[in-house]
């Protein structure tokens, strides 16, 4: 279980532009070392999806050689989260997988409607600070950023 006061989760959309990513990156270890440094951090929360969610993680294990003691956290919000992805999608979550510090099913059964969700307000419950990546004001990023807000929790926008 995670500290609630040292942890961190994460929201973003799943479709990137391929050309945003590099500064995407370097801006979400940056927000990732400030946390750390000044207001130690060491859980960090993902979602597992595509996009947003995958980039952090990643993020957070390259951070993992810096930082030994950081923890990398999967809420997954259901056990055939990757059933429609494409070969190259589901080898790189299961390299997430296997390689995070511990990872849980918020709902453990196949996908059910209202899962993603319950799995984002989980996310925002467990954790004090929040990074996120949220350019539309549609979608799961931004109801998750929403709710976050009315929870009151310190977030980094990227």
């Amino acid at each position: 279980m995670a500290d609630f006061e040292h942890s961190c989760f994460f929201t973003g959309h799943r479709a990137i532009a391929s050309a945003l990513i590099p500064a995407l990156e370097h801006r979400t270890e940056a927000a990732c070392k400030l946390l750390i440094r000044n207001n130690g951090v060491t859980d960090f929360i993902a979602g597992g999806a595509r996009g947003f969610d995958t980039l952090a993680a990643l993020t957070v294990l390259r951070l993992k050689n810096e930082f030994p003691d950081i923890r990398l956290r999967l809420y997954l919000p259901c056990t055939d989260q990757a059933r429609r992805w494409g070969r190259r999608d589901v080898e790189r979550w299961q390299d997430i997988l296997d390689r995070a510090d511990e990872y849980r099913y918020i709902h453990d059964g196949k996908y059910i409607p209202g899962c993603m969700q319950l799995r984002n307000r989980t996310m925002v419950d467990d954790a004090k600070y929040g990074i996120v990546y949220c350019s539309r004001s549609s979608g799961g990023a931004y109801y998750t950023v929403n709710y976050a807000r009315d929870k009151e929790r310190e977030l980094i926008c990227l």
